[in-house]
């Protein structure tokens, strides 16, 4: 089924997710496992989501992991010995059932298709195809240093009153630390980006300087 729906999916939720680094072919993939997820249950979606969380933990933290799934040159037969490798992640990870047929599915078209070099594109499509049919709104909330709870909570709460935050079933909040903005705070939220940094009132500075110059 799932790969089926990876060669005809279309790329018509691309647009919604543009802001995202994953690249149209990614997105086709992400699109092909929801709808065969949800197609099962919603249990099945979030069983899958859990699933791909831990694999995609393990890809980040595990060198030889990282190695595999960004190594478009491997044979046919080193791709299937690594996926056992990625499987075992998940599976190792103190789950008592075995891995969903939809998960191991969309990592055997991938590597069958040689596109494993999409697989966190695809994963983070998905996440994102998943929150919006639980109606979850994900805010990033990128700070010069880190926030504390009361900080993030009084932003939460303004956040809720706007009128995505009203639509919105759950606010996703994480605070992302980036020191090059000195200062501020930069907010991802839904589709908008407010920029209150220190970097961006320099940077308009400097612009208004040069055109004066």
């Amino acid at each position: 089924m799932l790969v089926n729906a990876a060669r005809t999916a279309t790329t018509k939720s691309s647009s919604i997710f543009c802001r995202r680094a994953a690249s149209s072919v990614a997105l086709k993939y992400s699109n092909a496992l929801y709808s065969a997820a949800l197609s099962k249950s919603p249990q099945t979606l979030t069983k899958v989501q859990s699933e791909l969380a831990v694999i995609s933990n393990g890809i980040k933290t595990q060198k030889d992991l990282a190695a595999f799934i960004s190594n478009p040159t491997l044979s046919i037969k080193d791709r299937a010995e690594g996926l056992k490798a990625v499987f075992a992640v998940a599976e190792g990870s103190g789950k008592k059932e075995p891995l969903t047929e939809i998960t191991k599915n969309f990592f055997a078209v991938l590597s069958e298709n040689g596109r494993l070099t999409e697989t966190q594109g695809a994963i983070d499509g998905f996440n994102e195809l998943v929150s919006k049919y639980k109606g979850e709104v994900e805010v990033v909330v990128t700070s010069a240093t880190p926030l504390d709870r009361p900080t993030l909570t009084r932003l939460e709460s303004t956040l809720k009153q706007s009128q995505i935050g009203q639509k919105a079933k759950t606010l996703k909040v994480t605070n992302k630390v980036n020191p090059s903005i000195l200062g501020g705070l930069i907010v991802d939220f839904g589709e908008k980006t407010i920029d209150l940094s220190v970097s961006s009132r320099v940077n308009k500075f400097n612009t208004l300087l040069q055109e004066g110059v």
